[in-house]
């Protein structure tokens, strides 16, 4: 029970820290000034209101009663006594008769106050508490016709309400203010910081910054920092030592490839030329897997053309690329272009035709690249995503490759906050497809 309990209160609670803070704040608030408005308005308004109203029907109640007894000569008198001493204006009009239509409001203290003394009293009665702003119109039934009586508001209710009302809900409000201006101070800087590891994340270049707010979350945004600057000297080491070793490499093969040159027996020329071409390649590829994205800036990139522009380069290909309109990412362009040239290869390696489809979901920009390859099984799929993991057998045993391929496209997908899931395909084959938020 208290866990089900606990479940939805933790559902019903805003996500963010700024609303929960100022719940948090405010709750007691608006608590506290419902429960004083509850006791006054039983205690006070309701009571004091119902003893007004009823001192006010008495007095209309003497007066019908005086009325009757009066001669004609005296009954203006009595009239004009009773709006000089009463506030009471109060005619009688022959003929006429209560109006049919009411005007009581059932959700309102005042009509129910008025309606219940009057109840009392007479059997046929008429109000208005609504046509006029500061008087109220009384029909009583009355022999031959009925009395008219206007009578000021505040006969039946009490000023002092409103002033009430106006304390308690100025102050209140004005805390709340005050408390939204406090706790936006305090948010900010847990709101910059989480955006920053955000940022950083998705490998986004992150500039100088300065620690700010409370102790714990200066501290808390000074070990990020810190922490930032060594991953990005590791990372930048890390590309540097991976550069020097291709390029320390790269210089022996070239001596092979002019010693192959001077062989005089083909055979093993071919042989050994495979074999340094496969070197390269896989030195080509280690480096393109450890450069570092962090440095490369952030900008706008047109999807659509992205794509146009790396299929154009595989001309004699069966490459078809449908597309709904322009899409446009922000994102490293360089990063992005790596990522789906990557795809097309790895489709181009295993098959001989691809179909791309681009297009937006909802909040996300879906990629689909199919292939008609043999395709990879399902116990495999979350494995090939791995740096230096390869399926050959399942997929071609006559293709070569070091296993980066999906691991680099995967690694910058997510970078950029996306996701890369491996699927099958229409045509049997495999199905890569990139979500990306937009």
């Amino acid at each position: 029970m208290f866990y089900g309990l606990n479940k939805l209160i933790k559902k019903l609670l805003p996500k963010q820290l700024f609303y929960r803070a100022l719940l948090i704040v405010a709750a007691p608030i608006i608590i506290l000034q419902i429960t004083i408005s509850v006791v006054f308005f039983d205690s006070l308004w309701i009571k004091t209101n119902k003893g007004m109203t009823n001192s006010l029907v008495s007095e209309i109640y003497t007066f019908t009663q005086a009325y009757k007894n009066e001669k004609d000569y005296n009954k203006q008198n009595l009239t004009d006594l009773y709006y000089q001493n009463f506030q009471l204006n109060i005619n009688f009009i022959e003929n006429e008769k209560i109006p049919e239509i009411k005007k009581e409001r059932w959700f309102s203290p005042i009509d129910r106050t008025l309606r219940r003394e009057l109840k009392v009293k007479f059997s046929q009665y008429w109000f208005d508490t609504t046509s006029y702003k500061d008087l109220i119109d009384i029909k009583i039934a009355y022999e031959n016709g009925i009395f008219e009586i206007i009578v000021p508001k505040e006969r039946v209710t009490n000023s002092s309400a409103r002033i009430f009302a106006l304390w308690i809900t100025v102050p209140a409000f004005l805390l709340i203010f005050i408390a939204i201006l406090f706790l936006k101070n305090q948010t900010r800087p847990i709101v910059n910081l989480a955006r920053l590891a955000e940022k950083f994340g998705k490998g986004e270049y992150i500039k100088e910054f300065r620690p700010s707010g409370a102790l714990e979350i200066r501290q808390a945004s000074y070990e990020f920092d810190r922490m930032r600057r060594r991953i990005t000297r590791h990372l930048k080491q890390r590309s540097e030592m991976l550069s020097g070793i291709s390029h320390d490499l790269r210089t022996p093969l070239t001596r092979l490839k002019l010693q192959l040159a001077f062989l005089k027996d083909k055979k093993i020329e071919k042989k050994m030329q495979i074999d340094i071409d496969e070197m390269e390649k896989m030195l080509n590829e280690y480096l393109q897997f450890s450069r570092s994205q962090f440095n490369e800036i952030t900008e706008t990139v047109e999807i659509n053309k992205l794509i146009n522009e790396l299929i154009s380069r595989y001309e004699g290909k069966k490459i078809s690329f449908s597309q709904e309109e322009k899409i446009y990412f922000d994102g490293r362009i360089n990063s992005l272009k790596r990522c789906f040239n990557n795809l097309i290869n790895n489709a181009l390696k295993y098959g001989d035709e691809i179909n791309i489809s681009l297009k937006k979901s909802l909040n996300n920009i879906i990629l689909l690249v199919d292939d008609n390859g043999p395709g990879i099984p399902n116990s495999e799929k979350e494995n090939v995503l791995k740096p230096f993991y390869k399926i050959d057998k399942s997929r071609n045993e006559s293709k070569s490759g070091v296993g980066l391929g999906l691991s680099i496209a995967s690694d910058i997908i997510r970078s950029h906050g996306g996701n890369l899931s491996l699927l099958e395909s229409p045509k049997k084959g495999l199905r890569v497809k990139i979500s990306l938020p937009f």
